[in-house]
């Protein structure tokens, strides 16, 4: 576990053993991707489906911000599955992977105007690093290759309005809410008592810790951006138009 996730508890057990497996298993290194896929009973890779996918961590955050461009704009690209398919349906390789809100109004593929097979995407209630998003993001780096990672979080997001509200009345939500409301106080914490809006703030606060946790987090992420073949970013999806934009 990275160190900025000591306000979040993991599960222990089956998930962790299957963490470290992965972890003995794989450093990464240039040829990680190949060891990796080895490990999970996966031949190596002789092309990959989209060759387009092959970037750099910079050029990957690049189009990934062109394409939330075109969607402002109106001007998204026809998207055609049928060309597709036949390369997909033999592997992946997805140029970005998201760490999204599972907000109905937040379409991760709508709003960078991707393709099929371009974004590798886990959705959770106030996208917030869990143990079983982070191994999600490590398959995506060690086997997959994916170069960029980016928080995405909104406005007026309905598990922090939560989180503050349960805070302020010092009663927590009925069944299992109660576990958003652990992951996003760290957040609501950061953002009381400074300027501005609240609920913005501890949204923005909430994906600046959750960049920095996925930074930090070893031995896969870590590294990998250590080597300058992963970037993480955090952006903040505004509802009335569209636009990303970058805040961590």
């Amino acid at each position: 576990m990275c160190q900025n996730c000591a306000t979040t508890t993991f599960p222990t057990g089956l998930a962790r053993r299957r963490l470290l497996r992965l972890a003995g298993v794989a450093s990464v290194t240039a040829t990680l991707p190949l060891v990796a896929r080895s490990a999970f009973g996966q031949a190596p890779r002789a092309e990959p489906a989209k060759p387009q996918n092959v970037l750099t961590p910079d050029g990957a955050f690049s189009r990934l911000m062109k394409g939330n461009e075109r969607y402002v704009e109106g001007v998204t690209r026809r998207h055609d599955f049928r060309s597709e398919r036949e390369a997909l349906a033999r592997d992946q390789n997805p140029f970005a992977a998201i760490l999204s809100c599972a907000d109905s109004r937040i379409a991760p593929e709508y709003a960078f105007d991707s393709f099929r097979g371009d974004l590798f995407v886990v959705r959770v209630a106030g996208n917030f690093l869990n143990e079983d998003n982070l191994a999600s993001f490590e398959y995506g780096v060690a086997v997959l290759g994916t170069p960029v990672l980016m928080v995405l979080g909104h406005g007026s997001c309905g598990a922090v309005s939560a989180t503050i509200k349960a805070i302020k009345d010092n009663a927590p939500p009925p069944g299992h809410l109660p576990s958003l409301v652990s992951a996003l106080t760290p957040a609501v914490r950061d953002a009381t008592g400074k300027p501005g809006d609240l609920l913005e703030n501890a949204t923005k606060a909430n994906i600046r810790l959750t960049v920095a946790q996925l930074k930090s987090a070893t031995p896969i992420l870590a590294k990998a951006v250590e080597q300058a073949k992963l970037r993480v970013v955090g952006g903040y999806y505004n509802l009335a138009t569209g636009q990303v934009d970058i805040v961590a």
